[in-house]
C-alpha cells in the first residue's frame, strides 16, 4: 500500500530534522536522474495538485505539495533498501563535513578524528556512496595523519585504500593517549597491496578474492615509541647517529642495554594484555614498520629487528616475553646497520620513529613445531635469469618449506627454490644429484615446547610428523632418480626425500596467483615490487609489499675481445646482469684456502673486522671486494660474516668458489643482502675458477705487493688471508675494469687505460 509506504517514509526522515531538505533533495535527484519525472514536471504537478484542491499557490503550500509527491513517486519506483540507501547518503555527507573539517584541523587530537571517523563509519555503508571528490580529500587527510606521511604512498593509496578501511584498521590500533603516530612503512605497504588485489568499491577477480588472505594483525603506532622515549627519558639517542662509525658501533650494546630497563606506562601494559588476550595462545611476529621502512626507492629490507614469539602459557609471562620483544624491536631503530644504511642514503637527519606490526603466525602444529607449509618472497621482475626462455617480466620467487627467515636471509650450506614464474619447472640444476645438492635440507620453526624459533633436518622433522601436503612439496629419490610422488596417498615414510616443490609448482594454483599478485601490484605502483608471503591450507597469505630497487641495467654489454690472457684477472659465466664498472682501483682479496685453514670462530670473526676497517680506509676509493663463498652469511664457515655496514663502500663483490674448498656461491637475488647492494649500486657476480669456461688469475693477487699494513696496520698479522692489491702501482697506471653481459652470461673483468669518470658507461 503506498498510502502507509509514504508515511513510513514520512516517519523515517523526520528521525533527522536537520537533514530534511538534503534528503528530499537527494531523493529528486534520484527521480530525475532515473527518468521518473523531472524538476520542472513535479513543480508543475504541484501547481496543479495545489489548484484541484482550492488552496492558494503560495511558497510554503507549493512546497508540501512538492516534498509530499516527492514521497509518493519515491515509494511507488524504488525498492525499501534503495530508499533507505539514499536516507543514509544523505546522513553519510552531513558527517563527511564534519569529517573532513576535523581530520584537515592540525589541532585537532587524534581522538577527536576518530570520534568523528567513528560517527560517519557507523551508517550502514549500503550501495550508495559519497562522491570520489569528497571521498578522496577525507581519505587524504586520514592516510596522512594515521598511516603515512609520504607522499608517493599517499597518492597511490587515495585511490585504493577507503575511509571504512582506515575505521578497520584504527579499531586495531593501539596508539599513545599523549603522542600522535602513525603506523610505518611495513603496515602500510601490507594494507595497500591488500586493497589493490582485494578492492571494496571495485569488482574483485574471484579468484584471488578465493586465496588471497592477511593473518589476524593488530598495529602499535610511533606515538608508543615516542611516549616510552619521553617516559625512559631516551631522547639523548636521538643525537646518537651523529656520532662516528667506530662510537656507533661499539656503544648499541649500552642502548639495548637501557632499553631493556625501560618501562612502559601501567595503561599500555593493560593494552598490551587485552591484545594478548585477544590473540590467545597463538605464536606471534613483532614486526617492524618505522616511518622509512618499505619506502619508495628504499626499502630497509632486514634492516631493524623482528621478533618470532611461541606465545604460550598464561597471560603473565605471555607478557613478558611480549615487552621484551618490544623493547628490542625500539633498540633497533638505532641499530648501527640502519644508522649506516640512513647515511649512506642521505637520511641521517630524518626523525625516525617505530612502529610495529603484530601478527598471528601463519601455520600449523604438528607436535611441538608450528610452521606454515611454505613461505618465500616473490619479486615483479626477474633478473636472475639464466636461461635465455625466462622472461624478466613475469618474476621470480624464492620458496622455503616453513618459515620464511630461510628465503629472505643468507643462510648456511642451504638453498630455497628458485622459481622463474614464465617457466616454473625450469631451475638451473640438471641432475638428480646437482638437485640434490642445491635444495633446502633444513627447516625453521617454532617449537612451542622450548618456546624459540629453531633450524630442523628435513628429513628429521618429515619423518617425525604427518603433513598434509608434503605430497606437494618433495620428490623420492630412487636409483639416482627424482621423481615427485604421484598419488597424495602414497606412503613417503622411509623414502629418501628432497624438497623440490614440483607438484606444489605444477597441480596447486599457486604459479597463476603469483602471477597475477605480481602483476596486479606492479601496475598500480608503476614500478617492481617484491612481496613477501606464506602459503598455508591453499590460501595464500600476504605479509609485506614494498617497491623493489632494481640496479639500473644497460641494454646491451660488449665483452672485449683479443685481451691478452695476462691482461684479464677473472672470466664467469654464471648469474651475470648487463653491468660494467670502470677504474677499479684496489682489489682486497680474501684468499679461500688460507680462509679455510683458520680454525676458530674468533680467527674467522676477525676477517671481518679487516674488511670493516678495510671498507671504512678506501671509503672514497673505487675498490673490489672478493672473497670465499657467501658474503654476509650466518655461517661463518661458508663465508665471511659481513653486514652491509662492513662492504657499503665496494663497487664489486665477488664470491668465489673452488670445487675443492667446498664453498658455493648461494643465488643471492632476493635476500635482505643483495637488496642493500642493489640499493647501494654494487655490482655482486659469483667466480668458479675451476669451470673449464671460467677464468681467475689468482696468482696475480697472490703474487702482488700487498698493501693491508699500510692501510691496517692494527691488522698486519692477517695478511697472509687478506690481501689488498693497489691496481695501477702494480699494472703500471692501469685500473681494473669490470663488464657482463647478460644475455649472453658471461662477464669479465680486465686491465687497461683509466676511463673517464663515469661509474658505468
Amino acid at each position: 500500500m503506498d498510502v502507509l509506504r509514504t508515511y513510513r517514509l514520512f516517519k523515517k526522515i523526520n528521525q533527522y530534522p536537520s537533514l530534511i531538505g538534503l534528503i528530499r533533495s537527494i531523493f529528486m535527484d534520484v527521480l530525475d536522474q532515473r527518468g521518473i519525472i523531472t524538476r520542472e514536471k513535479l513543480y508543475r504537478q504541484a501547481q496543479e495538485e495545489l489548484k484541484a484542491d482550492g488552496l492558494p499557490d503560495t511558497e510554503a503550500n507549493r512546497q508540501d505539495y512538492i516534498e509530499a509527491l516527492i514521497d509518493t513517486y519515491l515509494v511507488k519506483h524504488l525498492k525499501p533498501n534503495e530508499i533507505e540507501d539514499y536516507i543514509n547518503l544523505a546522513r553519510k555527507k552531513d558527517k563527511c563535513q564534519t569529517l573532513s573539517m576535523v581530520a584537515n584541523r592540525d589541532q585537532a587530537t587524534s581522538m577527536e578524528v576518530f570520534k568523528a571517523l567513528r560517527e560517519f563509519c557507523d551508517i550502514p555503508k549500503g550501495e550508495v556512496y559519497i562522491s570520489r571528490e569528497e571521498a578522496e580529500g577525507i581519505r587524504v587527510a586520514l592516510i596522512t595523519r594515521f598511516i603515512s606521511s609520504h607522499l608517493p604512498f599517499i597518492s597511490l593509496a587515495k585511490n585504493y585504500i577507503t575511509i571504512r578501511d582506515i575505521d578497520s584498521i584504527l579499531q586495531r590500533t593501539l596508539w599513545s593517549r599523549k603522542r600522535p603516530g602513525k603506523l610505518g612503512g611495513k603496515a602500510s605497504g601490507m594494507i595497500l597491496a591488500l586493497r589493490i588485489l582485494l578492492p571494496i568499491l571495485e569488482k574483485r577477480e574471484p579468484e584471488l578474492e578465493e586465496v588471497i588472505r592477511v593473518p589476524d594483525t593488530w598495529y602499535l603506532n610511533s606515538g608508543v615509541f615516542s611516549e616510552f622515549l619521553d617516559r625512559n627519558n631516551l631522547y639523548l639517542f636521538h643525537t646518537f647517529k651523529y656520532k662516528d662509525r667506530e662510537t656507533i658501533e661499539k656503544e648499541f650494546e649500552r642502548i639495548e642495554e637501557k632499553f631493556r630497563f625501560a618501562t612502559f606506562a601501567p595503561e599500555v601494559v593493560e593494552d598490551f594484555r587485552k591484545i594478548l588476550e585477544e590473540i590467545g595462545e597463538h605464536p606471534i611476529i613483532i614486526r617492524s614498520s618505522s616511518m622509512l621502512e618499505d619506502s619508495f626507492g628504499l626499502a630497509f629490507s632486514g634492516k631493524y629487528l623482528s621478533v618470532f614469539l611461541t606465545n604460550q602459557g598464561d597471560i603473565e609471562t605471555r607478557l613478558t616475553h611480549f615487552i621484551m620483544g618490544l623493547k628490542g624491536v625500539f633498540a633497533s631503530t638505532f641499530g648501527s646497520d640502519p644508522i649506516l644504511y640512513r647515511m649512506d642514503h642521505g637520511l641521517l637527519d630524518y626523525d625516525e620513529r617505530m612502529a610495529m606490526v603484530v601478527q598471528k603466525v601463519v601455520g600449523q602444529r604438528f607436535g611441538d613445531y608450528f610452521f606454515p607449509f611454505v613461505s618465500g618472497v616473490m619479486f615483479s621482475r626477474n633478473v636472475y635469469a639464466w636461461n635465455p626462455k625466462i622472461k624478466t617480466e613475469e618474476g621470480l620467487v624464492r620458496l622455503v618449506f616453513g618459515l620464511g627467515t630461510r628465503a629472505v636471509d643468507r643462510v648456511g650450506s642451504d638453498y630455497p627454490r628458485m622459481i622463474p614464474l614464465s617457466h616454473p619447472q625450469l631451475r638451473p640444476e640438471v641432475t638428480a644429484q646437482q638437485i640434490m645438492k642445491y635444495s633446502q635440507k633444513q627447516v625453521d620453526v617454532l617449537n612451542l615446547k622450548k618456546g624459540i624459533m629453531e633450524t630442523v633436518d628435513f628429513r628429521t622433522l618429515s619423518s617425525a610428523i604427518d603433513h598434509p601436503d608434503l605430497f606437494s612439496a618433495v620428490s623420492v629419490q630412487k636409483e639416482g632418480h627424482l621423481a615427485p610422488p604421484m598419488f597424495k596417498t602414497q606412503n613417503l615414510k622411509g623414502e629418501e626425500l628432497c624438497l623440490t616443490f614440483d607438484n606444489f609448482l605444477t597441480k596447486s594454483a599457486f604459479v597463476p596467483i603469483a602471477k597475477k599478485i605480481l602483476s596486479k601490484v606492479e601496475a598500480a605502483y608503476g614500478r617492481p615490487v617484491d612481496i613477501e608471503f606464506a602459503w598455508d591450507g591453499n590460501k595464500f597469505y600476504l605479509l609485506q609489499c614494498r617497491s623493489l630497487s632494481i640496479r639500473k641495467e644497460l641494454d646491451k654489454v660488449p665483452i672485449p675481445e683479443q685481451i691478452p690472457k695476462e691482461q684479464i684477472l677473472f672470466v664467469t659465466n654464471a648469474g651475470v646482469s648487463n653491468s660494467v664498472i670502470h677504474n677499479l682501483e684496489y682489489v682486497v682479496y680474501v684468499n679461500p684456502r688460507a680462509y679455510d685453514t683458520l680454525q676458530t670462530y674468533e680467527e674467522k670473526w676477525k676477517i671481518a673486522l679487516v674488511v670493516n676497517a678495510l671498507n671504512k680506509h678506501l671509503a672514497s676509493k673505487r675498490y673490489a671486494l672478493m672473497g670465499p663463498g657467501r658474503w654476509g652469511s650466518n655461517d661463518i664457515n661458508l663465508g665471511v660474516k659481513v653486514t652491509y655496514a662492513n662492504i657499503n663502500k665496494t663497487k664489486l663483490l665477488a664470491e668465489i668458489s673452488f670445487a675443492k674448498e667446498g664453498y658455493t656461491p648461494e643465488v643471492s637475488y632476493g635476500t635482505h643482502f643483495f637488496q642493500d647492494l642493489v640499493e647501494a649500486d654494487i655490482l655482486m657476480i659469483p667466480l668458479f675458477p675451476d669451470d673449464p669456461n671460467a677464468f681467475f688469475n689468482e696468482a696475480l693477487l697472490l703474487d702482488s705487493q700487498n698493501v693491508l699494513g699500510d692501510m691496517a696496520p692494527e691488522f698486519k698479522d692477517c695478511k697472509d688471508v687478506v690481501r689488498v692489491v693497489d691496481i695501477p702501482s702494480t699494472r703500471n697506471g692501469q685500473f681494473l675494469h669490470v663488464y657482463m653481459d647478460g644475455l649472453n652470461q658471461k662477464g669479465m673483468g680486465c686491465f687497461g687505460p683509466k676511463h673517464g669518470e663515469n661509474d658505468h658507461l
